[in-house]
């Protein structure tokens, strides 16, 4: 049953903050872990989660607010949950930044707070939507509203997180999933399982492989064809409801083809894909190489404010994606909610792998103005500069300085250019003007158009803004500097994207954090905010206790009087 957390809002006389020396009173208050609770965990809206819990019956749930506190602070100091849970127990801060005023024990451990995790991963596969995001959108609305930032010129990046699994080579792989599979099998499957391939059953895939030579892999992978062929035709449909064996058919299905004496044969190495199962222990995982690195799990896309007159920039929407999902793709994706976060937004700084004609169509739509810092791919040998002067009227400029107009035609539009000038051009031999009879022509059409507006635009910009993006890398190591090799400790999609909106939650309090430290002007007044919010709350929870014990009271002498009459 939902019950909202509204215990440390109540004022006890066993609290620390009542009964404690004031010394450790306001060193407590002094704390970044007090800053957390009252810009982070008092602004947590429980009553989003309550889709997790049944409304009329059941023990009521652990705190909500406490629960994504401590998962947001757990990413932010990089704590494993062994160490979440010795700070809460003993460190008088931290216990703050969850909200337990008191020295009993916390309202939950592991398994509740992996329950609570579990619990929106189901409602996160049943309905599309996830908790956390939402729990992450409300924060950083209210915190732009109190900072006042401007939110009209944004910047995006990605970064690359791998997920906690072993690096599988193919043999191992497909025996891997042959042997997690034999562990379920009824004991009379797995006898005539040993009766045709007992040697495989003797050790772990690892050591198998381990005494194998080069030379032996070709036979091994025959041999291994032959188990997967009698796996899929011996082995009833008890077991499809199993994980391990959805698992088996799934890679069944991706190694492997009938040949055409109906023989399983294996695809060859270069018909594997990058979306083909990374390891049984992560089916989410894909692969990607990116700048000589072999990456096998996620990708996080951030977009963060970064206008030039703003004391700080927050992020305000995060995304993850599978790591072979091009980062033009993931923004095409994200263009309409990112509309709605901010929908005074006028210009997108991004670098050459955003870019893309789907993309210029919604930037033209929303009027966004698209920079991209860098081109993906070669330079144009000859760069034909394209203007509009009116809607679908247009003028194209050559690198000889030839202003033409251009002329619509069923499809596309062309600009004729005068034949005796182009003629003695140097660079005829590279322009992409074809020659014909009237004279030299290009074809456009309006996608070509909107590409070259945003390779040039950066060139239009005043100099405080054309190197805006760059800053964003900072922001990308913040999210993986504490990982090893941007390897997560956690695996699949859903508790990869967990990692990345806590992380994206701890940024943003940093930075404000940082902020009111530096400016002590605008320290008081957000402080103080927060204060004065806090005590409207506990003096409204004092007057509700003593009304109800006054109407308790009251009720209680109309009973006596009442019996006093019969």
């Amino acid at each position: 049953m939902f019950r909202k957390n509204t215990s440390h809002e109540q004022l006890d006389f066993f609290d620390y903050e009542m009964s404690s020396p004031d010394e450790i009173r306001k060193m407590v208050e002094k704390t970044e872990e007090y800053a957390f609770y009252r810009l982070i965990f008092c602004n947590i809206r429980e009553e989003q989660f309550s889709c997790l819990y049944c409304n009329d019956n059941g023990r009521p749930n652990s705190p909500v607010n406490a629960m994504i506190s401590a998962l947001i602070l757990k990413d932010r100091k990089n704590w494993s949950y062994s160490e979440l849970f010795k700070q809460l127990h003993f460190n008088l801060a931290v216990r703050a930044s969850v909200g337990l005023f008191n020295l009993g024990t916390i309202p939950f451990n592991e398994a509740t707070i992996f329950n609570f995790q579990n619990r929106m991963s189901d409602y996160y596969g049943k309905t599309g939507v996830n908790l956390f995001e939402l729990a992450f959108d409300n924060l950083t609305k209210n915190q732009l509203h109190e900072l006042k930032l401007k939110t009209n010129i944004a910047r995006t990046d990605s970064f690359m997180i791998n997920s906690n699994i072993r690096r599988y080579g193919r043999f191992q792989l497909l025996l891997e999933v042959v042997l997690r599979l034999y562990r379920i099998l009824s004991e009379s499957d797995q006898e005539l399982f040993r009766s045709q391939f007992s040697s495989y059953t003797e050790q772990t895939s690892e050591h198998y492989l381990y005494y194998l030579k080069g030379s032996d892999l070709p036979h091994e992978f025959e041999k291994i064809s032959e188990i997967y062929y009698w796996l899929h035709t011996h082995l009833s449909s008890l077991y499809e409801n199993e994980k391990e064996y959805q698992i088996f058919q799934r890679v069944y299905e991706e190694h492997f083809k009938l040949s055409e004496n109906d023989k399983l044969e294996l695809i060859p190495s270069q018909e594997i894909k990058s979306n083909f199962l990374q390891s049984p222990d992560d089916e989410d995982a894909t692969y990607r190489r990116k700048n000589g690195e072999d990456h096998r799990g996620y990708v996080g896309n951030v977009v963060e404010t970064c206008h030039p007159d703003n004391p700080l920039n927050l992020i305000v929407d995060v995304a993850t994606q599978p790591n072979n999902v091009d980062d033009s793709n993931i923004l095409n994706d994200r263009l309409d909610s990112l509309d709605a976060k901010l929908p005074d937004l006028e210009e997108l700084h991004f670098d050459g792998a955003y870019g893309s004609e789907a993309n210029d169509e919604i930037f033209e739509e929303k009027g966004i103005t698209p920079v991209q810092t860098a081109v993906r791919g070669q330079d144009a040998a000859v760069e034909m500069e394209i203007e509009e002067i009116q809607p679908e009227v247009f003028q194209v400029t050559c690198p000889r300085s030839q202003t033409v107009p251009s002329k619509p035609t069923k499809t596309r539009h062309k600009a004729l250019f005068d034949n005796e000038i182009c003629s003695s051009c140097p660079l005829q031999s590279r322009c992409p003007a074809i020659q014909q009879k009237k004279g030299r022509v290009f074809y456009f059409s309006r996608k070509d158009y909107l590409r070259k507006q945003r390779h040039r635009q950066i060139l239009k910009l005043p100099p405080e803004r054309n190197k805006l993006r760059s800053n964003v890398e900072a922001t990308m190591f913040e999210f993986v500097y504490s990982t090893k090799n941007h390897k997560l400790k956690v695996r699949g999609y859903f508790k990869a994207s967990l990692f990345v909106f806590s992380k994206a939650i701890g940024i943003n309090f940093g930075r404000i954090y940082r902020h009111m430290m530096k400016n002590i002007s605008n320290n008081s007044q957000i402080f103080v905010l927060y204060r004065m919010k806090m005590v409207l709350r506990l003096i409204l929870r004092i007057v509700g206790r003593f009304w109800n014990l006054f109407e308790q009271n009251r009720q209680s002498n109309i009973r006596i009087e009442s019996c006093l009459n019969h």
